[in-house]
Parts: C-alpha cells; structure tokens; sequence
C-alpha cells in the first residue's frame, strides 16, 4: 500500500490480529480461522495479482502448493456466511468511523468486473463501468455507509442476468442456490436497504446514480421504507414544474363509476427536467463549492426547487409528493449536465443539497482501492460461492485499512500496516501476471 499511517506498529499489529479473529468466529468453525487470516493477510501484502496463486506463494514460499489449497478451500468451498463476516466487518468499523463524524448516506452503486470467456458465474455482455462501454463482465451491486470523511461497503451481490438465472446447467455448474432468482440491480438494491433496516444500521440517506434513480419503483420502494434519497435521474424525466400538478379527475357523467384518475392534455402537460432547466432565468443559478480538488475547489452552478415527478401519474387518483428538483449546470457547458430527485426535507438549504448529492463520489475511492490494492477482481474461480467469499474477504481487508484511518488520518489514501512475508523465489510468476514466467 503507498501512505504510511500515522501510527503504526505493535499496537496496529495487535488490533490486526484481534480483527482476523472476529472475523474468523463469524465465518465459523475452527478449522476456517487460519486460512481465512492468511487469505486477508495475502490481500493486504504488496503484489502484482491477489488471486489465490500468487497470494500463497507470498505467504509461504517454501510450500506454496499446501498454502494454494488452504486458501482455495476457505474461499471456494468451505460454507461460511457472506453475510456473517461482513456484518463483523461494519460492526467494528463504522463506531470508528462515526467517531471523526455522523453518518450522512447510504450508497448504493455497482460496480464491473471485465472478464474473459463464459464460464465464470454471472458474467455476459453488459456495461462495465471500469471500461466505460458494453463488455464481457461480471456486475456486482453494494450498499456503503459513509461518513463526510470515509466509507465502507457493508453488503455485495453478483447481478445474475436472465440467462444464467434461467438456465439449471449453468447454475449447477457454478453451484447457484435454488433460492437465488433474478433480480433487477434496484430490486437487489431494495433488498440490501431492507436488511441493512432490519439490522439496524444508523439512518442515512440514500444516494444513487440515474441508472437506479430513473426507477421509480426504486424511489417509491424507498420512501415504502420510510427512507429519504437524493439519486440522479436524465434529463428526460417528466416533471411537474413548481406549483403545478396533473388535471384532477373528470366530471362524473352520471354512468357507471365515477372518474377517479388524475389527467393531462396538450395544453396542460409536464416538461422534461431539462426543459425546465432551460427555461429558468439566469439569477436562478447560484455557484456552490462541495469540496476541495487535487488543484482548488470543486464548484459549478446549481439550483434547486421544489417539482412533482409526473412518470404515469395519468394511472393515479392523487399526485406524486413534492420533492427536490437539483439540476447542475457548469459555466462552460451549453446546457445542463446532471440532475437529482430528492425526497429530503422542503427546508433543506441549497449548499446542503449539492454536499449531499456529490457525496456519492467517496466511494470511487473505495472500488479504486479495492480493485487496484487489494484485487477485488483477481478472483479466478467460477462458482458463485467463491465469487462472493473473495468480494467479502476484500471488503474485510478493505474495512480494517478504513478504521486506521479513522484512527489517526482520515485523509490518508491508503494504509501500510507494515506486514512481513517470508522472500518470495525471483524466479515465480503467477498466472497472469504481466511479467512473464522466466524459462
């Protein structure tokens, strides 16, 4: 890792070993304690690749092949629950991290993993936001705690596309549980909220990108739970402009049951969240600074105002609640660049709006980190259960380096907790590494 701590040492070292034991009793059953404490040791050591090959040579280098299927089993096929670790993961860290400030949001996002071949559980040709286009990828959906200052991911689930949900040889083949069904990313994401409910994790509001934000049985699924959210949502959204709302129900005729559904005409319709944008008058836009960049302060223009989403609303009896309209629109750009819905209160403050909406970027940190430092998509299995033991034991790893942090520097980037390994040979390569094997 590339940031010292502030306070390293034999008291870090001490705290370390005390973490793999919690985490070792919520996976359960003795004979999983070791391993699981060298899988996330491997994770957290320096290295190219943090797939099980590579991490048992690290570890053991004298008797890599004893180490590989020690490490194989705890993460491919030994039984423990995902759910149990990650939830010791959370309990120990967010008191930590809710030490340097309150906890603000709950981020939902998901994130891609490229792949290469068929096999691998989950994996179709689907957008993958590390390359930025449609590709060969696994797609996985979490839930993140965050503070102003951190985050930690506290639940993660693969998106199981339809044709692997569909098909009983596919799913024998990378051992899917008969209880596993489709689900949509929001509906895997209102399932991650629910339980995170039912668990007790303090209340935060809940932030989204447009690709969760656009459903409106996602925002609706999250007011049902007494929730609040700020989400993206495209310029295309339909919107009651401020002080408007659908025509009430006709006239009864006299015939039949009376009219009951809200209605709209040619004269009286919604607009778009950019035609609304577009027609404000220029006072309306206000310049806010949300944090300091790598050079100055990030800022651009917002507003705010208070609209009725208007998506069906011609199938109702009365119309959607009034929220928060936050539309982005930087000096420079002809026209406006992103917007939000949110449910938060009618007396928020538009500086508070824009901090909370551009809070969401904390946790491309939190994947970069995962995914660069601690391999979060090194995992070279192709079954469901080890999918998910590798994600969880990244996490874990992940969630020990946050609470240093909090500890001494929540600015650090990253923690070196100073661990030893025995010499690793000059002449091992792993599979895929960069490097070629030497001949």
């Amino acid at each position: 890792m590339s940031a010292n701590l502030s306070a390293p040492g034999g008291a870090q070292q001490e705290r370390f070993a005390a973490y793999l034991d919690s985490l070792a009793q919520a996976a359960g059953h003795a004979d999983r304690s070791a391993p699981l404490q060298a899988y996330c040791t491997g994770l957290l050591l320096a290295g190219e690749r943090k797939s099980v090959e590579p991490m048992a040579a690290r570890l053991a280098p004298h008797n890599i092949r004893r180490m590989h299927q020690s490490l194989h089993h705890v993460v491919a096929d030994a039984p423990w629950s995902d759910e149990a670790v990650l939830r010791q993961v959370r309990n120990y860290g967010l008191p930590i991290m809710q030490n340097s400030g309150p906890l603000v949001a709950w981020i939902i996002d998901d994130t891609g993993l490229p792949k290469k071949g068929t096999h691998s559980v989950g994996v179709a040709r689907q957008y993958c936001g590390q390359t930025g286009k449609t590709d060969n990828c696994q797609v996985a959906v979490s839930l993140s705690v965050a503070t102003w200052n951190s985050s930690l991911p506290i639940a993660w689930r693969l998106y199981l596309p339809e044709n692997w949900s569909q098909s009983k040889a596919r799913r024998d083949e990378v051992g899917i549980a008969k209880d596993i069904r489709f689900q949509t990313k929001p509906e895997i994401a209102l399932e991650q909220i629910r339980q995170a409910i039912t668990e007790g994790v303090p209340e935060g509001v809940v932030l989204a990108d447009p690709a969760y934000g656009n459903n409106s049985q996602f925002r609706q699924g999250i007011t049902a739970l007494d929730r609040l959210y700020m989400v993206g949502i495209d310029s295309s959204t339909k919107i009651w402009p401020p002080g408007q709302q659908p025509l009430p129900a006709a006239k009864y005729g006299g015939r039949g049951q009376p009219p009951r559904r809200l209605r709209r005409d040619r004269q009286h319709a919604p607009l778009t969240a950019k035609e609304l944008a577009i027609s404000l008058p220029a006072r309306t836009w206000k310049r806010i600074s949300w944090r300091e960049g790598t050079r100055h302060p990030l800022r651009s223009r917002f507003t705010a105002l208070r609209v009725r989403p208007a998506h069906r609303d011609y199938n109702r009896t009365a119309p959607h609640p009034e929220e928060w309209l936050l539309i982005e629109w930087p000096p420079k750009e002809a026209e406006p660049t992103k917007y939000w819905l949110s449910s938060w209160s009618a007396q928020a403050k538009l500086r508070d709006l824009v901090l909370l909406a551009k809070q969401r970027w904390i946790i491309e940190r939190d994947y970069q980190e995962l995914k660069q430092e601690l391999g979060l998509g090194h995992f070279e299995g192709r079954g469901w259960r080890g999918f998910h033991h590798h994600a969880t034991l990244c996490i874990a790893a992940y969630g020990f380096l946050v609470a240093e942090r909090n500890r001494f520097s929540p600015s650090a980037r990253a923690g070196h907790l100073e661990l030893s390994a025995p010499e690793l040979s000059p002449d091992f390569r792993p599979r895929g590494s960069a490097t070629p094997r030497a001949t």
